[in-house]
């Protein structure tokens, strides 16, 4: 009855599973619709005329907090870091002015003229939702993911006992078809001097240019220094399941001694991280997207992350030495904020090193290479999935005289497992006796043990570079292929990939040599059952490139396999 009951295992096997995989499509969904949710309570004023919508109620602890996140101004050889505190008449009001350009729509509080809102019109929240852009930066009462900048110093606008309220002649605002860019100038009149915060914005480009064009009406030098800072709370957007692999969320900064450095969330609760360096950027990471602040690449820059007094609260901000402006002159200060897809040519013409933040790990070299030749291969064929396929060849092919190696040894192993049997039941009793026939054996046949291993360790840098260029890039969001593959950032909806996967798995094993240990020999047969599971959690697109990598194995192996028996 043996037969029974290993039915009966197998049955309750397959419905756990079931139910798992259930369960998990269950709490994806909840977690999808608090998200939808969140976005559905972002605090936007209603449209009214300027200055009569006031900015959304905050408790006062809150608001406290908020004013206290203003970072201080850097001392300086002459002088302290004092700041200009601006307090605001009891009747202020602010307003929501909306921004929508080719690719993105924004928001922008007139309130400090902080970024609130960022929605990316290229980009959807789901798959086949055109209406509903991908929200990277919002407001909400349950989220803050914003991006605000300011003026601090002796004659700075922001300070610890609130924030200017700037005018604007419209609140709705839109980059024509026959307009490349768009400019909107915030105002803000001030006893000793004129401030324009100029945001411009570019067709076909996220980064959004911000400039103080100061006029100094007084009879004294004007001085302050820009900041700049994306505030955020810990939430993290990503919906995988605990089985797939966790994108990294977090802080990033170039330092001078490191090109590329990341920072979690949970380093900052404790421990600030200070630097300074001319030029530079500090940025918000999550998959597919990135914010990122890009100060004046002509200026030494102070960069501070922290975590906030507010609960949950994180600041990663830089702040730009000061600048002075000369009696009845006019001056500037400048600084980018980029906020949409991770794309390594766009960032990599915005500043040195910000293309790092698509992190493709300690392989990056070959990553790298890997990632061009896939987008090269892509724009040819126009279809992503092709464009794996192909790439997934071209590398087999690269190294199509390792794997022949590999495979011959393989097979040549697997043709005197008969003698090697003999060997056993001879000399079992006797390992150094075993060992020493072996090694005769070895030696007439000329088959060497480590020669099916190590043609393949060469070869697995190239692969995790590949699996890692699949996994972070935002091209394939979206991306469909054939059939009933519509996505192939995601699994797989009906698991048909990762039990192909799984049965090229079984294939492979039936033509490698048996190992001689039988609780060896027991897991590597559970080996296609764990990864067939272990692949129905991810992206549909590194199961095709698994497929396609194993399909083509499995024909090199058993054309050499061949080979080997009949000679």
């Amino acid at each position: 009855m043996n037969w029974l009951r290993n039915s009966l295992i197998g049955g309750i096997l397959i419905v756990l599973f079931l139910l798992f995989i259930r369960w998990n499509e269950f709490k994806e969904e909840q977690l999808e619709n608090s998200v939808a949710s969140n976005d559905q309570t972002t605090l936007v004023a209603s449209p009214a005329p300027r200055q009569e919508v006031p900015t959304p109620s905050l408790p006062e602890s809150a608001r406290e907090n908020a004013i206290g996140d203003i970072p201080d101004a850097p001392t300086v050889k002459n002088g302290s870091a004092e700041s200009n505190d601006i307090s605001q008449p009891a009747d202020s009001y602010s307003q929501l002015i909306t921004v929508t350009t080719d690719n993105a729509e924004i928001l922008i509080d007139t309130q400090g003229g902080d970024i609130v809102k960022v929605a990316l019109l290229d980009y959807n929240a789901k798959l086949n939702e055109n209406d509903n852009p991908f929200v990277l930066l919002n407001r909400t009462e349950s989220h803050t993911y914003v991006a605000q900048s300011g003026l601090i110093g002796p004659n700075g606008t922001d300070g610890n006992k609130g924030r200017p309220i700037y005018s604007v002649e419209a609140n709705e605002y839109k980059l024509g078809e026959d307009q490349d860019t768009l400019s909107i100038d915030l105002t803000l009149k001030q006893a000793d001097a004129d401030i324009i915060k100029r945001f411009t914005f570019t067709r076909a480009s996220h980064l959004i240019a911000i400039e103080y064009l100061v006029t100094n009406n007084s009879t004294t030098d004007w001085q302050a220094n820009l900041f700049g800072q994306i505030k955020r709370d810990s939430y993290n957007p990503d919906t995988s399941s605990g089985m797939s692999m966790k994108p990294y969320l977090g802080a990033a900064i170039t330092t001078p001694d490191t090109n590329y450095k990341k920072i979690k969330f949970s380093e900052l609760d404790d421990n600030p991280v200070k630097s300074e360096n001319a030029g530079g950027w500090v940025a918000m990471i999550q998959h597919y997207f990135i914010s990122a602040w890009i100060p004046d690449a002509e200026k030494t820059n102070h960069y501070n992350l922290r975590k906030s007094r507010s609960t949950d609260i994180y600041l990663l901000g830089f702040t730009s030495e000061r600048t002075t402006i000369a009696p009845n002159s006019t001056g500037s200060l400048k600084a980018s904020f980029y906020s949409g897809p991770k794309n390594i040519g766009n960032l990599e013409k915005i500043s040195p090193y910000l293309d790092l933040t698509i992190d493709f790990g300690w392989l990056w070299m070959i990553a790298k290479p890997l990632y061009f030749s896939l987008t090269y291969i892509q724009g040819w064929v126009g279809n992503w999935g092709i464009a794996i396929i192909l790439l997934t060849c071209a590398i087999k092919l690269l190294f199509f005289y390792p794997s022949a190696m590999s495979y011959r040894s393989m097979a040549k192993m697997r043709k005197v497992q008969p003698l090697m049997a003999e060997l056993k039941e001879r000399f079992g009793d006797d390992r150094q006796k075993m060992s020493g026939e072996l090694m005769k054996l070895y030696k007439k046949e000329k088959v060497n043990p480590l020669g099916g291993c190590l043609p393949v360790l060469l070869q697995m840098p190239v692969f995790l570079a590949l699996y890692w260029t699949l996994m972070e890039s935002v091209e394939l969001r979206h991306s469909p292929f054939f059939l009933w593959i519509h996505d192939l950032s995601v699994r797989d909806p009906f698991f048909v990939l990762p039990l192909i996967m799984g049965a090229t798995m079984w294939i492979q094993q039936k033509l490698n040599p048996t190992p001689p240990d039988p609780m060896q020999a027991k897991i590597m047969q559970m080996m296609p059952i764990f990864f067939t599971a272990l692949f129905m959690m991810f992206p549909a697109g590194l199961v095709l490139y698994w497929v396609v990598n194993n399909t083509l194995s499995i024909t090199q192996q058993y054309v050499i396999t061949k080979q080997i028996e009949n000679s």
